[in-house]
């Protein structure tokens, strides 16, 4: 989930120097919500790890 996060990053830096707008937003917008995702089944698999010790 990390890689599709930094993929959609890269693609919105491309469109905003390119000057797309509303692509660039978009693709930011994905980034966003997937690293979000990524941070909390990050911590989600810290915890869970963490207590079978």
């Amino acid at each position: 989930m990390l890689y599709y996060a930094l993929v959609f990053f890269v693609i919105a830096i491309i469109a905003a120097v390119l000057g797309f707008g509303g692509l660039a937003a978009g693709a930011a917008g994905i980034a966003k919500i997937l690293f979000v995702l990524f941070l909390i089944g990050a911590v989600i698999a810290f915890l869970v790890g963490r207590r079978r010790i």
